[in-house]
């Protein structure tokens, strides 16, 4: 019977040593200042008058935006996304 007093109370003083623990660690968290989130601010891109955007395309740090041009014809442009500067235009053709 004594034994089982002991465990009893070993067990109850891990119980709250695990609890206590789960606390501290709870706070602690909560109170670590996070790093302000700056807003995304990209140059303006301008579209020729007239123009559409048909797609848009997202790879690993590309943007790819198709463009229907008021003549019918298209464009790709290319925008990097992590400076959102226009990288290149690619004129698209319909084979004859």
């Amino acid at each position: 019977m004594r034994g089982l007093k002991t465990l009893v109370v070993v067990m109850g003083v891990m119980l709250v040593a695990g609890i206590a623990i789960l606390v501290i660690a709870i706070a602690t968290r909560v109170s670590q200042t996070r790093p302000a989130v700056t807003p995304f601010a990209a140059p303006l891109l301008d579209l020729p008058a007239g123009a559409r955007i048909e797609t848009i395309g997202v790879g690993s740090d590309r943007l790819v935006v198709d463009i229907v041009l008021p003549d019918g014809s298209r464009q790709l442009l290319v925008i990097d996304l992590a400076t959102g500067r226009r990288l290149g235009v690619i004129p698209l053709h319909a084979a004859p």
